[in-house]
């Protein structure tokens, strides 16, 4: 009969070369996207949030829209507006009626803010190359797995699906430690938009009866 401990070893050994090859043609994949994406000027999406939580059975979907230009965007999700300039990031809950503003220092991190949503993945995370998922059309989505460096991040793990015609983001889908599911998958991409000089400026007169929290 043959040694288990040296079949594993085997085994374990023939396995390395395999696994860096997956963690290489992921980076390749990442890579083109990254340069895709960095030939626009701006971003206009439209997107569905969903977050699952079936210990707690939690489960809310909606609808929201994104436009990203540089380290600026627009934020819109669950009536509640997001709006940086680069400087301040500015939540308006017209609900509420209430305004917080939060200055972006450099060493301020975001996590998975939206100015960094097609570019949050370049560090911080060990790359696996997954499933591929079929779509309509002949469309075919492959989907990376992020794996968190840093042992106290909130996720488990995150899913990058890629559209492999068109090397863009297709869906997210962040799987954190107490088990909820998020995932934000993109029903429209539009590039060089033309917008209004003043979409990513905050004027508090537009706002005149908010309650306004800056820190």
């Amino acid at each position: 009969m043959k040694n288990p401990i040296r079949l594993f070893l085997i085994l374990l050994v023939g396995s390395i070369p395999l696994v860096e090859a997956q963690e290489q043609r992921a980076e390749v994949l990442l890579d083109e996207v990254s340069e895709s994406l960095a030939q626009f000027d701006n971003i206009s999406i439209s997107f569905t949030y969903e977050l699952v939580n079936r210990k707690e059975l939690i489960q809310q979907k909606e609808k929201g829209s994104l436009i990203i230009e540089g380290d600026t965007y627009l934020l819109e999700l669950m009536g509640i507006k997001q709006l940086s300039d680069g400087t301040n990031k500015h939540t308006i809950n017209p609900e509420n009626e209430e305004i917080l503003i939060e200055s972006l220092s450099e060493d301020f991190d975001e996590g998975l803010s939206p100015s960094k949503i097609f570019s949050f993945y370049k560090k911080g995370y060990r790359f696996k190359w997954d499933i591929t998922q079929p779509l309509y059309g002949g469309r075919k989505i492959q989907y990376i797995k992020l794996i968190p460096i840093d042992s106290y991040a909130q996720a488990t793990y995150l899913l990058l699906g890629i559209d492999t015609k068109t090397k863009r983001i297709y869906k997210l889908i962040e799987v954190g430690n107490d088990g909820t599911e998020t995932t934000l998958t993109i029903s429209s991409f539009k590039t060089n938009i033309q917008f209004p000089k003043n979409t990513f400026v905050f004027s508090a007169s537009d706002y005149p009866n908010y309650y306004i929290d800056k820190f």
